[in-house]
């Protein structure tokens, strides 16, 4: 018996599903899950970025050249800290010049190796090297003008104290020395420009490593800011 056209239309739809092929076989993943290969490659890719950021701030890095190539840091432990004070590089028998460049303009500073030989090597391998580039003076007052923290606050220092060096120099208007925290040794990195002579009775017989004394810029020190920044330091040689 021949078939009508709807039942030849039906069993034609019967065939043409049972002729479509099985979807593949997908892993089961939990709501929510991330596949190890996606974390395998996210993991890859967090890496690179990593390595490519730590030797792109090594390129950053200031690097001394010519006269100060050999005045490095000691190893760095931090972002602005190392294990201890740097060796010396400078001659303790010449005078340094340290041309402070700040967002107030420029101060120049002669600092005699003779009279605080670690404190002047270390300022010089701190300053070659870029440490003040950048920091502010967060210190100011009728007598004071005060920076080199790393943290902005007075309360930071490159994670390692000096060591007293006392001398006769006196503590007049243009006067530079190391600040110090109240029963700690000499800050590493805060130095201070007296605007005016030190309040009597002076610093007593506190040391302050009396490094330096400004030659050009003594009254711009007195037009500085808190908040003003050290843009460079370029030291010379006298």
């Amino acid at each position: 018996m021949s078939q009508s056209l709807p039942e030849r239309q039906v069993i034609s739809r019967r065939r043409a599903r049972r002729a479509q092929p099985a979807p593949p076989l997908q892993p089961e993943v939990a709501p929510g899950s991330i596949p190890w290969g996606s974390l395998l490659a996210l993991a890859i890719v967090l890496a690179l970025v990593v390595a490519a950021g730590l030797a792109l701030g090594r390129s950053l890095q200031v690097q001394p050249t010519g006269a100060f190539a050999s005045c490095k840091t000691a190893a760095r432990i931090g972002p602005s800290t190392f294990a201890g004070p740097p060796a010396m590089c400078i001659s303790t028998t010449k005078t340094y010049l340290a041309k402070i460049s700040t967002t107030a303009g420029e101060i120049d500073v002669a600092m005699p190796a003779a009279q605080a030989p670690v404190t002047v090597n270390n300022f010089v391998v701190l300053a070659v090297n870029g440490y003040y580039t950048g920091l502010t003076f967060h210190r100011v007052d009728g007598t004071f003008v005060q920076g080199g923290d790393p943290q902005g606050d007075g309360r930071g220092g490159p994670g390692y104290t000096l060591p007293e060096e006392a001398n006769t120099q006196p503590w007049t208007t243009d006067a530079v020395g190391m600040a110090r925290f109240p029963g700690d040794g000499v800050n590493g990195s805060q130095f201070f420009i007296l605007k005016a002579d030190w309040p009597a009775p002076g610093p007593g017989k506190v040391v302050f490593n009396h490094f330096g004394t400004v030659l050009g810029g003594t009254t711009l020190v007195g037009q500085v800011k808190p908040g003003d920044r050290i843009l460079g330091v370029i030291i010379t040689v006298q």
